[in-house]
């Protein structure tokens, strides 16, 4: 694979900086300076054609001039000259630039023109740019510096990306306090060209970067913003601060969910999906990034806390609680343990209270039994300097129990002078520490939020489920009729029919639109019935005293229909009342009233919600959101986070919902969401769901074109698993082949597939000797975005027990940041090569590649490696020998 095209910047031989200045306090005096003084050893040079010098270096006229190859033009002048120095760039072969000028798409129309120009420069040179109106880059390990910052970064193993040069330069001046260093510092302004999905590429696989924080403002394009977070947080933890989560206004809105759930509420779905952590504070962005970066995991979120005072175990026992925390339950052989130690007038539960007098001993005794109880998850270990006690003796206890366990493990030794030799302790032996109760829970609620959300990254659901399959044919014409007929909304008939034919249970409604037709409706369905009125204008029916319950008589069918229609029509003079719909009532004694909502976020497109359903929903707020494809465990997640769902199971004399039926619900929902692109908003509520099963009383939706049509599920922030490339080949000596998408799943077989590879095979394949593949190796092969990379494999039934598969091939690509091109591979196990699995393998990922608008395709072969040679041959490669290495070929062929 090539190189990113980020290493021109972050790898920088040759840095030029276009308006080099001597002006004290201008832009280009500030950004030179840092490069000067920052430690850079490459080439720096200064153009700026009013000065024969620069800060004692010799000035250039212009780029054309430098007498050397340029990898990172930083551009500090005014914007009105940026797009002809950025042509100048282009000519001269810059691969990236930097441009922190301001005056472009922050001013308005006339600024965002100015912003497409310098696009269309960067595009025709293929010139990569960051900025415009940014702080600018660091890379302190190579003594770069190019921003106007007045804080110099040291080394470290963070990386810092912000949209916000502001935010940027205060968490570099609160970092330096705090003698934390940085791998990588970039601000992207406004991101015309390089933005979040770019760097997160390229962070991801940074071997400098062990945790990655971002600060966002907005994000601009939701699919690559998810693709390259997904990506980075595969490889390592990702912590993000979001400004902006309570707007002032709330958007218009057609639907309950519509009203509920904000975009804030989306952002954080997005980032559950994501795998990826969110900070409420700067500060709390370096304790996640201190939690995550010790290597601690945690396997759920039930904390111990040993302590020798009681108030601070309060304190941090009230954090837990708001947190969502458990606070763990000992067992009875813990509290036993702990009751021959400690004074006989101790807690006798967590928190555990060691008393004041506690020493070394006693804290390694109770930390040791506490951690030993598998109804404990980690234990947060906190001290207070009182006349008898041992802070760094303690400190040391601490640090002995902690290399004899992989549960995380906190300090919190509270005050600042007696206790500095014990947080220093703590420092050199890596052990995460916290000067507050509240820090050190609020730091293992990021463990515990990450654990949760990496379980949820890992999954891919598909489109559809393996049950019986959706009418979609029937529910998309319903939409395209309503469209056709300029109309947003559907009707409760058309409603009903659309979760239908996604095999969701509704109750029968009949339309009436006279007061005779309303009684014979009544007499169908049975009585008691229901009456709602009937107005594609009118969406929440209760508004306007349109819904009539419990009507148990013909008379009160007539009277119903009558006052519902003028009650209706005299609250909205202008909607077109077509009648009402009359159905049974639905008998159910221990029903819970439930909601489920859909809404298309600007940013992330459709969100689904869960929660608690009635008229009551916009003032119980009861609500979780998560972005599809949803599966169970997903599914799962997003029922537990809802207050209703202590209401779910059995209690007094209820007996427990049908949760089987309420999560297919939800699968069905989200098949929904995947195959009609012009759901708006949608609300099923209430939705009843008992011990019987469950029905949808009511539904309502909101449509409308969807915005862009040029890729199926390209309204969808997350890809779902492309099922529709599951094939079923049969080679010609009639084996039965299997050609799929890689899951997450299939890691343990395509490990064992490139274990039974030769070492030739593995050579030709990795052009190095590998033995097998790394953890981390293993997650990027098998943990792929389906959006911008694909790797297919072929399995057959396993030999051993006819029940699992055995891997015989796999062909995988990778999109290039061109967007138009791609890189492949191919392998085959040895003793399934010659029988025709390669042409297939490429054949097929090339058809994919294909469709989705890839125009290139290209590669390397080592030149001995004649079979694959000999493939690409076959299937109309040309080949060509590598302009830096003879010993290879560069392989490549046209899609389009």
């Amino acid at each position: 694979m090539n190189g990113h095209f980020l290493d021109a910047v972050f790898s920088a031989q040759n840095i030029a900086v276009i308006g080099a200045s001597e002006r004290p306090g201008s832009l280009g005096a500030t950004v030179f300076a840092n490069l000067r003084v920052s430690g850079f050893s490459g080439g720096l040079f200064a153009v700026n054609p009013r000065h024969e010098q620069v800060q004692g270096r010799t000035s250039w006229p212009d780029i054309a001039a430098v007498e050397a190859a340029i990898d990172l033009a930083v551009i500090a002048t005014p914007a009105a000259v940026v797009p002809e120095v950025l042509s100048e760039c282009g000519q001269k072969g810059v691969k990236c630039a930097v441009v922190l000028s301001a005056g472009f798409g922050e001013l308005g129309d006339a600024g965002k023109r100015a912003e497409s120009r310098l696009v269309e420069i960067a595009r025709e040179h293929e010139l990569r740019l960051i900025g415009p109106n940014c702080l600018g880059i660091m890379r302190p390990s190579r003594g770069i510096n190019a921003t106007f910052s007045r804080s110099n970064a040291k080394p470290g193993n963070l990386a810092l990306v912000s949209q916000s040069g502001a935010i940027c330069t205060a968490i570099l001046d609160w970092a330096e306090a705090q003698g934390i260093g940085f791998s990588a510092v970039a601000s992207t302004g406004n991101a015309v060209d390089v933005d979040f999905g770019d760097l997160l590429d390229y962070l991801a696989l940074d071997p400098e970067t062990r945790s990655i924080l971002m600060y966002v403002e907005g994000v601009h394009n939701a699919r690559r913003f998810m693709s390259g977070l997904r990506s980075a947080a595969r490889m390592k933890p990702v912590i993000v601060i979001k400004s902006g989560r309570h707007a002032e206004g709330s958007r218009a809105a057609m639907s309950h969910t519509g009203a509920l759930v904000g975009a804030d509420d989306v952002f954080d779905a997005a980032l559950e999906r994501a795998g990826v952590v969110r900070a409420n504070s700067i500060f709390g962005l370096f304790s996640a990034a201190r939690i995550l970066s010790s290597g601690y995991r945690a396997d759920g979120n039930r904390l111990a806390i040993i302590t020798n005072a009681g108030g601070p175990a309060v304190m941090a026992t009230d954090c837990a609680v708001d947190l969502g925390l458990a606070v763990a339950e000992l067992g009875a052989d813990t509290i036993a343990q702990l009751d021959g130690f400690l004074p006989s007038h101790w807690s006798r539960a967590n928190p555990v209270d060691l008393i004041g007098d506690a020493g070394p001993e006693r804290y390694a005794q109770a930390l040791s039994a506490c951690l030993e109880d598998r109804s404990v998850d980690a234990a947060l270990v906190m001290l207070t300097p009182q006349a008898m006690t041992d802070a760094e003796g303690s400190a040391r206890a601490v640090t002995e129990q902690a290399e004899k366990t992989r549960k995380p493990l906190i300090a919190c030794w509270m005050g600042d002078r007696q206790v500095r030799a014990a947080r220093e302790h703590f420092t050199e032996h890596q052990l995460p520490h916290f000067t507050t109760p509240e820090s050190a829970v609020e730091a293992f609620a990021y463990l515990a939020a990450y654990a949760r959300n990496q379980r949820l990254l890992v999954q891919v659901p598909g489109p559809l489920t393996d049950r019986s399959p959706p009418d979609v044919r029937s529910a998309r014409l319903i939409v395209q009729g309503a469209l056709a007929e300029g109309r947003r909304s559907l009707g409760t008939l058309e409603a009903k029919a659309i979760l239908s034919a996604f095999r969701i249970p509704v109750t029968n409604s009949v339309r009436a639109e006279t007061p005779g037709e309303a009684l014979e409706a009544a007499g169908t369905v049975g009585y008691p019935v229901a009456m709602k009125i009937d107005s594609p204008d009118i969406t929440h029916k209760s508004d306007v005293h349109g819904v009539r319950l419990n009507i148990s008589s013909p008379e009160h069918v007539r009277n119903a229909f009558l006052h519902m229609v003028e009650e209706a029509g005299r609250r909205r003079p202008e909607a077109r009342i077509k009648g009402v719909t009359v159905e049974r009532m639905h008998d159910s004694p221990y029903g819970r009233e439930l909601m489920v909502g859909v809404i298309r976020d600007p940013v992330f497109g459709p969100v689904i919600s869960f929660g608690s359903g009635g008229t009551r929903v916009e003032i119980l707020r009861d609500r979780s959101v998560a972005l599809p494809p949803l599966n169970r465990v997903i599914i799962q997640s997003m029922i537990a986070r809802t207050r209703v769902a202590a209401l779910l199971g059995e209690f007094r004399n209820m007996p427990a919902v049908d949760l089987k039926a309420l999560e297919r619900v939800l699968l069905r929902v989200s098949e929904m969401v995947c195959e009609l692109p012009e759901i708006v908003e949608m609300d099923i509520n209430p939705l009843i769901v008992d011990e019987r099963g469950l029905v949808a009383v009511d539904a309502r939706f909101a449509v409308d074109y969807p915005e862009s049509e040029a890729m199926r599920y390209g309204h969808m922030a997350i890809h779902p698993y492309p099922a529709d490339l599951v094939k079923q080949v049969q080679l010609p000596d009639g084996v039965n082949l299997t050609i799929r998408p890689i899951r997450p799943e299939d890691a343990e077989i395509e490990r064992e597939f490139v274990r039974r590879l030769s070492p030739q095979s593995r050579y030709f394949r990795f052009m190095q000797a590998v033995s097998e593949l790394s953890q981390s190796m293993l997650v990027r092969f098998t943990q792929i975005d389906y959006d911008r990379e694909m790797a297919l494999i072929a399995v057959v039934e396993s030999e051993v027990d006819g029940e699992g598969e055995l891997q015989v091939g796999v062909a995988r690509y990778t999109v290039n940041p061109d967007q138009a091109s791609c890189e492949f591979a191919l392998t085959v196990a040895d003793e399934w090569q010659g029988r025709g699995i390669g042409w297939q393998l490429m054949h097929e990922l090339m058809e994919v590649a294909r469709l989705r608008g890839i125009r290139r395709i290209q590669g390397e072969v080592l030149a001995e490696n004649s079979t694959m040679l000999s493939l690409m041959e076959r299937l109309d490669f040309s080949i060509r020998v590598h302009p830096e290495d003879s010993g290879l070929r560069r392989v490549a062929r046209r899609l389009h």
